[in-house]
């Protein structure tokens, strides 16, 4: 679905055929969502200048993703994707700046935006200038990676409060399988966070870029907004690099429990060993059935063996039990 913004309107039209589009002067954003070949060229010949492809927007050499070409403006990044599921993606966007337009390149559907289009909708001012616009929607991204980062540390520290959480009784038997839940949500986190923090050092690179694009300077206010949103950026990404080491504590912390675990059960089955070996070496001592053995024709033989081996097995639980082993 592609889709035309115009100056101080609210009244944006889609964009079927775009060979046939008029892209007037009053055109300040054209979206660009998955065009295929045929539109992207039909495009370029109305606009006059080239528009990245899938292929260049996968590029991770700077200057591939940062340039300025025949008077435009070529940045790249990287932004997250589907973080609400369990299998959160980087989804590369491309902005290309010129001519007091702004023309977005993706193929995905990022949450930033859709908020920005619904604040696009309600403020008119918004769309004043193709930069006015851009700068306007990387406030929207950056906020929504703050708002990813908090969803995330807010699920960290309910994990963390799991985690450490003292169980006795039933519930402690069920320790080891909500570590185990424990594990697999935190892998996840750690997963989003990283790519995250990606997210972030593309942006600031984009930001860092655009500070010395002519079209931010001519725009009244805009660099100090930009250097603003390249403050939140630096700010947000030392952010997302301590949720990632808390994030690799918990998940430590986490593992540890475990081998804890691991370890109580093996010494219960190591003091259980220990406590019926001898019971059982008396036991084969009196079940060779040899010939000259005095203790199977004795009247309290049977007695006495059970007696041995209570009391071989009684000394070694109550040994542990002094030593605080149970």
């Amino acid at each position: 679905m592609h889709r035309l913004y115009s100056r101080g309107t609210q009244q944006f039209s889609s964009l079927e055929n775009i060979g046939t589009a008029q892209v007037n002067d009053d055109v300040i954003w054209i979206d660009l969502d998955a065009p295929t070949v045929e539109e992207k060229r039909s495009l370029e010949g109305t606009l006059g200048y080239d528009l990245p492809t899938r292929d260049e927007m996968k590029d991770i050499e700077p200057s591939s993703r940062l340039y300025r070409e025949e008077g435009a403006t070529y940045v790249t990044a990287a932004l997250v994707w589907q973080a609400e599921s369990d299998s959160p993606e980087l989804a590369n966007v491309s902005f290309v700046l010129a001519r007091n337009r702004l023309v977005t390149i993706r193929y995905s559907d990022p949450t930033a935006f859709r908020v920005f289009k619904a604040y696009a909708e309600r403020e008119r001012t918004v769309l004043s200038s193709g930069a006015a616009t851009l700068v306007t929607l990387l406030e929207c991204i950056v906020d929504r990676n703050a708002e990813i980062l908090e969803q995330t540390a807010l699920r960290v520290d309910s994990i963390s409060r799991e985690v450490f959480a003292e169980e006795t009784g039933p519930r402690a038997r069920r320790a080891g399988k909500n570590l185990a839940l424990a594990l697999r949500q935190i892998a996840k986190r750690q997963n989003l966070m990283a790519k995250t923090r990606e997210s972030l050092v593309s942006l600031g690179r984009l930001a860092s870029f655009l500070m010395l694009a002519p079209e931010i300077g001519e725009g009244a206010g805009l660099r100090e907004q930009l250097k603003s949103v390249s403050r939140d950026i630096s700010s947000l990404t030392d952010h997302a690099s301590f949720l990632m080491a808390n994030i690799s504590f918990l998940l430590d912390a986490s593992l540890g429990l475990v081998n804890i675990e691991q370890n109580q059960i093996i010494k219960i089955f190591s003091v259980a060993a220990v406590i019926f070996l001898p019971p059982t070496l008396v036991a084969s001592s009196y079940g060779m059935n040899f010939e000259h053995m005095p203790e199977l024709r004795w009247l309290f033989g049977y007695p006495m063996a059970i007696f041995m081996m209570l009391a071989s097995a009684l000394m070694p639980f109550l040994w542990f039990k002094r030593k605080g082993w149970l």
